[in-house]
């Protein structure tokens, strides 16, 4: 007989299974309170995929037994085929609860299988309460099987049929919940694969970032498992269990989905002047010829002609070196000045300038290829990468993932962009992905206007940034740590 404690358990476990978001702890969760319910021996839990029933939990508590529990998968036990005379494949097909008070005394149904285990294990399979699982659309997702309910003094008894019920209920608020998991399940698919193919569209638009985006999210989580690794040792108070890690690389994997819009002209710029540099030898070509027929008319001395030849060889020469190098001098950069005021006059009175502005302000950049405006755009895919994530919809337990994103390039003294944040606003997750930015940046083979730095080198330019107060020390230290365990070179 049900009593009012008995309608209070099943509430409470009513409320437990619509919580869970685990899957085998929401199955388990059943098979448990099933047991608890019915006050029985055994249970089986069997999931249907492939027209069977697949065993997914077993337990008996008597015989210490419990498999599946932990989503372990149980593999020596075969999937129990679609025939009427099994029990637990009649309960599928027909959608019926069975209730049997001795198997050893059915003539109905097959029971030659848990006789076998019967004999085997030295166990006496005697009542069963078998229950369908079904959602509410009417879909089969498996089947729970009781065995051996027992009275207050521990004594094998046949299943009460209130009970039936009672367990058929709870199968039903299970086999919602899994619905719900599994259209969860759905919705982080579909927000993966969205990332996945985005990453995968940045990361193809330049032959110079070709693994880019990957890369900081493989370094992103790396140094998550060292911060988990640290916090075992109390060095830190914070963890990243796999939801937050989940999130923080879907963050590292949308970090420069801004890209999209940057101009490949500034995103593919290989060196200085790149595709201007044609431009360039061409206008030179077209002086040395200019020189040559003033030569030839005698408009020119041979020994002031060769002067005027050797003056634009060199200064090709000179264009040809610094168009790629790393770093430019002052006196480099007032080269450039000089050749830039040089300017030959034709016979018609046409003046053609060794150098264009453009050209002159391109090689006059110091460091990298870009000059302050290209710069400028290239930073804009911060900003664009805020608001195009700002026009996707990311629900509580992802609310976080696009401000992370929007962010890798803020310093924690305020000195980045674009918004000049400072430490008091930055997360942990933002704080990763600015050191790991860098550090691919720093170590990466596929930019072609500079090598690629060693580990420890960029790990020391990492740590010259932290004394800037630009970024977090410790965890510039335990990246290293983590590449180091890795093997990284």
């Amino acid at each position: 007989m049900l009593t009012y404690d008995d309608f209070l358990k099943i509430m409470h476990i009513g409320i437990e299974l619509t919580t869970e978001n685990d899957k085998n702890k929401l199955l388990a969760g059943i098979l448990q309170k099933g047991m608890e319910i019915t006050n029985c021996d055994a249970a089986t839990l069997y999931l249907y995929k492939e027209n069977a029933l697949h065993f997914k939990i077993m337990k008996t508590l008597s015989m210490g037994v419990s498999r599946g529990e932990d989503g372990e998968e149980i593999t020596d036990m075969p999937p129990v085929p679609f025939k009427e005379d099994n029990v637990c494949a009649y309960t599928a097909i027909h959608r019926e609860i069975v209730n049997i008070g001795d198997v050893y005394h059915s003539e109905t149904f097959d029971f030659s299988g848990p006789k076998r285990y019967d004999a085997l294990t030295g166990y006496r399979t005697q009542s069963m309460l078998v229950v369908p699982l079904e959602n509410t659309e009417g879909d089969l997702l498996g089947v729970l099987q009781m065995m051996n309910a027992m009275d207050t003094q521990g004594k094998v008894i046949p299943f009460d049929e209130e009970y039936e019920m009672v367990i058929r209920a709870l199968g039903s608020l299970t086999a919602v919940a899994l619905t719900n998991i599994q259209y969860l399940n759905e919705m982080k698919l579909q927000l993966h694969s969205f990332v996945e193919a985005m990453a995968t569209a940045i990361d193809q638009r330049t032959p110079y970032n070709g693994s880019h985006t990957r890369k900081v999210a493989e370094y992103a989580l790396l140094l998550a498992d060292k911060i988990n690794e640290k916090a075992k040792n109390g060095e830190i108070d914070q963890v990243f269990d796999e939801d937050r890690k989940e999130k923080l690389g879907l963050a590292a994997l949308l970090h420069d989905i801004g890209k999209m819009i940057i101009p490949l002209s500034v995103m593919n710029r290989a060196t200085r002047l790149d595709r201007d540099k044609k431009a360039v030898e061409d206008r030179f070509a077209l002086l040395e010829a200019y020189v040559r027929i003033d030569m030839l008319e005698g408009r020119l001395m041979k020994e002031e002609g060769e002067s005027r030849l050797q003056e634009i060889r060199d200064a090709l020469a000179f264009i040809d070196r610094i168009d790629a190098a790393g770093f430019l001098t002052k006196e480099d950069i007032d080269r450039v000045q000089a050749i830039a005021a040089m300017k030959y006059v034709t016979t018609e009175g046409k003046e053609i300038p060794f150098l264009t502005p453009k050209e002159r302000t391109c090689l006059s950049v110091q460091k990298g290829t870009l000059t302050d405006e290209m710069r400028k755009i290239m930073e804009s895919h911060v900003e664009m990468t805020s608001r195009i994530l700002d026009k996707v919809y990311f629900n509580s337990n992802y609310m976080n993932v696009p401000k992370w994103a929007g962010q890798h390039h803020e310093f924690l003294n305020g000195t980045g962009y674009p918004a000049h944040l400072t430490a008091d606003d930055l997360d942990l997750e933002t704080r990763i992905l600015t050191v790991t930015d860098i550090y691919d940046a720093l170590t990466s083979t596929d930019r072609p206007y500079k090598k690629p730095m060693p580990r420890e080198k960029a790990l020391d330019i990492l740590r010259s940034m932290a004394e800037e107060g630009k970024v977090e020390l410790r965890l510039v230290e335990w990246l290293g740590e983590a590449l180091a365990d890795k093997g990284t070179p």
